[in-house]
């Protein structure tokens, strides 16, 4: 609840939660005001009530306060003093004495803090002095949420740290290829299109100079976006990517992908780019056409889990434990992360403001227009999820040995199993508005889904592409030489260590 929306004059009607404490504070100002102050100060925010027990019940009574102006005089000066409290972040409004019946009371605003100033800890030592809020109680804080607080309160974001010690070496080839094949596809006359590999990754924030030997690295956004998994744990040692898809009951999990497998290079966009075509498979696709008369495959509820997954992997602490987590079941998606919302979840549910952990992450992937302008992305997952699936997402917060954070798309039967109009059965002068518009034969969908899977993966094979769309090798053959001929790709290198290329959009 805002701390605003609370009305004293119905206290009766509010029990202690993870916004709201009481004190009696019948003796003066109690010692265990401060705990409160650096839990909500290091959460998200609270009103302490001074003059108000809790009964048996938990049901909240007003005992009042004799001298209220005294104690609110000793909660400045003690605020105020350093050795007390880290830092003061109330303001005159924010503390103030009120009236119920006839009996005064303390109220007092505890905004949370903004990341810069976390934490706020009691005493000299942060390490024992830190508190966060869960529940209807305070915590100690332990070292390592502290520890991600300092990470967060630097002023810019720590993906852009340089890495020495290494060079352009961690980076897997055939990342950085998809990367650059997805950018010209999205933007043909780049400027950016024509450099060489090094510059291309300096422009993106890849690689940067180092001031103290003047040579370029990998910045910490590189290594995580295009680097190998064995090269990234060394700077990020319980760096970890897991997504499972639980649609049997009966079976653990039915398909699991994890960054630690050797399989692949366990970076962050090449679990974008083999997670996302599998989270969306089986979302409804009406039948629909744009302006242009084009089939429109791509919908709010795509949107709404492409920004999902953005969000995860651009907001991750990639220095906390339990690493990434999104699932796939029959009931829901789900997308966890290390660390929290760190400009708290009600501003970023109001929008308009936006600060991501991995800020150099979020603009390698706005570069190739996944995840949405800034500060819109919670609204927009919400907004379209809400219009398309009718149900609400869902966020959930831990606060355990490190803080995540859990959002949950719940999906909706009847709408997933609904049976969408087929193409054939659509009015007639749709059709032929349609056909009249044809000119060069457009691409149908296993030519369509065949070209974006070699996008998303260069050196893919023949019968890796056959599951990856879904039809056997022999349709996969001559598509693909149907795609050569057409000039959309072309063969690059050997037949075992080759690779495509990709000449021409799937819009073109």
């Amino acid at each position: 609840m805002d701390m605003d929306a609370y009305d004293i004059h119905k206290i009766e009607e509010y029990r202690e939660n993870n916004r709201l404490e009481a004190k009696a504070a019948r003796k003066g100002l109690p010692s265990s005001l401060w705990e409160t102050y650096s839990a909500f100060a290091n959460t998200e925010g609270g009103v302490i009530l001074l003059g108000i027990s809790e009964g048996a019940d938990h049901s909240l009574q007003v005992d009042g306060i004799t001298d209220a102006s005294s104690i609110v005089k000793n909660l400045w000066d003690t605020i105020n003093n350093s050795n007390k409290v880290s830092v003061n972040i109330l303001t005159d409004r924010m503390v103030s004495i009120e009236s119920i019946d006839g009996k005064e009371i303390i109220v007092i605003k505890v905004p949370r803090a903004e990341r810069t100033m976390r934490p706020i800890y009691l005493g000299k030592d942060p390490m024992t002095g830190t508190y966060k809020r869960n529940g209807e109680g305070d915590y100690k804080c332990t070292k390592e949420q502290v520890a991600a607080m300092f990470r967060d309160a630097l002023p810019y974001p720590y993906d852009t740290k340089i890495i020495e010690g290494t060079d352009i070496s961690v980076f897997n080839s055939d990342t950085v290829r998809a990367y650059r094949n997805y950018f010209e596809v999205r933007h043909p006359v780049h400027i950016w299109n024509g450099t060489d590999d090094e510059i291309f990754l300096r422009r993106l924030g890849a690689i940067a100079l180092s001031k103290e030997d003047g040579k370029f690295y990998p910045t910490a956004a590189g290594l995580l976006m295009f680097g190998n998994e064995y090269d990234i744990v060394r700077e990020f040692p319980q760096y970890f990517l897991d997504y499972q898809e639980r649609m049997d009951p009966n079976i653990r999990w039915t398909y699991r992908l994890d960054s630690n497998s050797g399989e692949w290079s366990g970076n962050v966009f090449d679990f974008f780019l083999r997670i996302y075509s599998r989270l969306v498979l089986d979302l409804p696709k009406p039948f629909e056409l744009d302006s242009n008369d084009v089939r429109i495959d791509d919908t709010g509820a795509h949107k709404a889990v492409r920004e999902a997954l953005t969000n995860a992997l651009a907001n991750a602490d990639y220095y906390g434990r339990k690493g990434v987590v999104v699932i796939k079941t029959p009931e829901y998606l789900s997308f966890a992360n290390p660390g929290d919302i760190r400009i708290g979840l009600d501003l970023a549910m109001s929008g308009g403001e936006s600060d991501p952990r991995n800020g150099t992450i979020m603009k390698m992937f706005r570069l190739l227009n996944i995840g949405e302008r800034t500060g819109t992305g919670i609204p927009t997952i919400i907004a379209n999820w809400e219009d398309k699936m009718h149900r609400t997402p869902e966020y959930e917060f831990r606060d355990g040995d490190t803080s995540r954070t859990k959002l949950i798309l719940p999906l909706n039967e009847e709408i997933m199993n609904k049976v969408v109009d087929k193409p054939e059965i659509v009015v007639d002068k749709v059709v032929d508005k349609v056909v009249d518009k044809v000119v060069d034969k457009p691409l149908n969908e296993t030519q369509r889904k065949t070209l974006e899977a070699i996008i998303n993966e260069p050196t893919i094979t023949y019968p890796r592409l056959a599951q990856v769309v879904g039809v056997g090798t022999t349709t996969i053959q001559n598509t693909t030489e149907y795609l050569r001929a057409n000039g959309y790709i072309r063969r690059k290198g050997a037949r075992k260590n080759g690779h495509w290329e990709i000449l021409k959009s799937p819009n073109s």
